[in-house]
């Protein structure tokens, strides 16, 4: 250990620092996470320097420009204008900076195993410019025991020591894109520390900016949080998933079903069924905890059920579509013409990673359908790791000529902006998926809910 680590950091005086709003804050990832964190903490007061390794992203930020569609370019113009926030492709500029927060992926291996690449080469790059007084803060969701197993001993490889020269710290993101009643400000903060002066300084860190801090005994509590709330909601969404296909059999309408249950004002709370599960949280969090539990010979069952469930529903849209084709004239999927409504992964975002609708485009092009899309806030797929085959496709006019020239359109996101009724008038046959026809009071003979 170097001398200098026997000196111990004055953490009050950091701390003050922090409550007084008078110290530069870094964050690391400036996507659907990193950039509304920059927004809530710049508008607290603090200085704030974004770092992404997307050097063309920084410029457009520093132009006032925004890429993420719910947050508009004057939210970011005001922020550079205010000279509380630019963005660099350089993280030499770290050592600057006073607390990082980290925002980066955590997808998955194609084997569905944890990919921790991100975090990895964000510590490695983080550690060279590592200094004394440093707060460093792990946001992205992951595995109980990441912050201190994988993190740490990278940043103490230059001799600096966590919680004498430097202070370490999870607290996992709960953004919610597109979600104008819970912005980041709005939302409690779980967070857990690699020890007391470390929490100490990550509460008084998140304090101004968020509604309440929420403080728990260590790194792998906070860790377990993130991954509880969201195995919550895959288990209970496959679960009405399971119903729909029971009650399908059945005749009877789940939507109705949970909209009668939902009534209930104690011991009931509303889930809906869809397509299958996208975004960057639920469908893949649960596995990170089914990969980590084994460490221990210990199987997950239930939350593996639930994935098996929700991964399955794509093909029981494009089971139910091949269905409903039959029975409206004895069409087969070889050669109908498909029109999908949305590829995002949830109403009112241009979020498609992990988006279902993708996986359903695969599907009924496997079995000889064609397809197109509309989507207002998607004009042009992305490129993804599991679907590049899409890359550059372009999102179609919602007009007269484009529904009477399909054989189905299919509902797969039940964006506000979009005329339901007038696809519902001029489409020959409507599958939805998101019961948003019902919803919208549309009563027709050519809808079939999926």
């Amino acid at each position: 250990m170097s001398s200098r680590s026997l000196e111990r950091v004055d953490v009050e005086t950091l701390r003050r620092r922090f409550v007084a709003r008078d110290a530069v804050v870094g964050v690391i990832g400036l996507g659907y996470v990193g950039l509304p964190l920059v927004g809530a903490v710049a508008g607290a007061g603090f200085r704030v320097v974004g770092f992404d390794v997307d050097a063309e992203k920084a410029a457009l930020l520093n132009a006032g420009r925004s890429y993420i569609r719910h947050i508009p370019d004057a939210a970011i113009a005001a922020l550079v204008e205010s000279r509380r926030f630019r963005a660099v492709a350089d993280f030499a500029e770290l050592a600057e900076v006073d607390a990082v927060l980290i925002c980066v992926p955590t997808p998955l291996t194609r084997h569905r195993e944890p990919d921790l690449s991100y975090i990895i080469g964000t510590a490695e790059a983080i550690a060279p410019h590592l200094r004394r007084g440093h707060l460093v803060v792990l946001e992205s969701t992951t595995y109980p025991g990441t912050t201190r197993e994988v993190m740490l001993p990278i940043l103490e490889r230059g001799g600096l020591k966590s919680g004498i020269d430097f202070f370490l710290a999870y607290s996992p993101e709960r953004e919610d894109p597109g979600n104008a009643q819970y912005s980041t400000t709005k939302i409690p903060k779980v967070v857990g520390a690699d020890g007391a002066a470390a929490l100490a300084l990550v509460s008084a860190l998140y304090d101004p900016f968020v509604a309440g801090t929420v403080p728990v005994s260590s790194p792998e509590t906070a860790e377990a949080v993130k991954l509880t709330e969201n195995i919550f909601r895959a288990v209970n969404i496959a679960l009405v998933n399971e119903l729909k296909l029971v009650y399908e059999a059945m005749d009877i309408d789940i939507w109705e079903v949970i909209r009668a249950a939902a009534t209930k004002p104690f011991g009931f709370m509303p889930f809906y069924p869809g397509p299958g599960l996208g975004g960057h949280c639920i469908p893949i969090d649960p596995f990170y905890l089914a990969w980590k539990a084994r460490e221990y010979d210990i199987s997950t069952r239930f939350i593996e059920l639930a994935g098996e469930i929700n991964t399955a529903m794509p093909r029981h849209v494009v089971d139910r579509l091949q269905w409903a084709l039959d029975q409206r004239g004895g069409k087969g999927l070889k050669g109908a013409r498909v029109l999908i409504l949305g590829v995002a992964y949830k109403k009112n975002v241009d979020d498609i990673r992990e988006s279902p609708t993708l996986k359903i485009m695969e599907l009924l092009e496997a079995k000889g359908a064609s397809t197109a899309y509309h989507d207002p806030f998607v004009p042009e797929i992305p490129r993804s790791r599991e679907h590049p085959e899409f890359a550059g496709r372009r999102s179609v006019a919602l007009n007269a000529e484009t529904a009477r020239g399909v054989d189905v359109a299919l509902i797969c996101t039940d964006h506000d902006g979009v005329d339901y009724r007038f696809l519902v008038k001029h489409c020959p046959l409507v599958v939805d998926t998101r019961n948003v026809c019902a919803r919208a009071g549309i009563a027709a003979g050519t809808v079939v809910k999926a």
